[in-house]
């Protein structure tokens, strides 16, 4: 491949951004999962549980958010910006970058949620086992992960539905998010990376 074909390629699928994504992913893959390993090891069950549904809550949240800022168009937010509403400009950041906050939101943040909460369900069975001494414990891991994946799928499927119908609200409302980090601690989740380009926003 010459440097022409290099520069396509780079260009094309955003090598800088599949790179990070896949190092920032495996990193917090491991600390999340060695930090939820650590709790359960000091939480009673009751906790232990509780801590699964807080994993899969995060998981299904960051899945609306995702599905929301994909589904949207910049036009409302324009006119909100227009008004003076400063979380509608970074609501536009976050549409004109939708594939890597989808990426994220959907994909990394939803692979690690799916992880942990794999990870904290297994440590819950061996403990249930362990201390009612139950003997058959293929029956129940089986019957617990099912009910991992079950409440996952389900709550995505549900939140699927929120996150089209109000996706303008959540939009705004993550933006609230954004604009706290940026004027606290000057941090830019959202650069101009590049002009506007959507599509669906130039349909309407």
């Amino acid at each position: 491949m010459g440097k022409r074909g290099k520069k396509f390629f780079s260009n094309e699928f955003n090598t800088k951004w599949i790179t990070f994504i896949l190092l920032w992913t495996f990193g917090m893959s491991v600390f999340f999962t060695l930090i939820s390993e650590s709790l359960l090891k000091e939480l009673n069950i009751i906790l232990g549980f509780l801590l699964l549904v807080i994993i899969i809550l995060i998981g299904i949240i960051f899945d609306i958010i995702g599905v929301a800022i994909t589904s949207a168009i910049e036009k409302p937010f324009h006119s909100m910006a227009a008004d003076k509403v400063d979380e509608a400009v970074y609501a536009i950041k976050l549409i004109r970058n939708a594939g890597q906050v989808s990426n994220f939101c959907n994909d990394v943040i939803g692979d690690i949620c799916g992880i942990i909460s794999g990870a904290v369900g297994t440590t819950i069975i061996y403990e249930l086992i362990d201390i009612y001494s139950i003997k058959r414990g293929t029956m129940l891991s089986v019957i617990f992960t099912s009910l991992i994946a079950a409440l996952t799928v389900g709550g995505k499927a549900f939140g699927k539905e929120i996150a089209i119908k109000y996706k303008n609200n959540i939009i705004i409302q993550t933006s609230k998010f954004f604009k706290f980090m940026e004027e606290k601690f000057h941090i830019n989740f959202l650069p101009d990376l590049k002009k506007k380009n959507n599509k669906k926003a130039d349909k309407y």
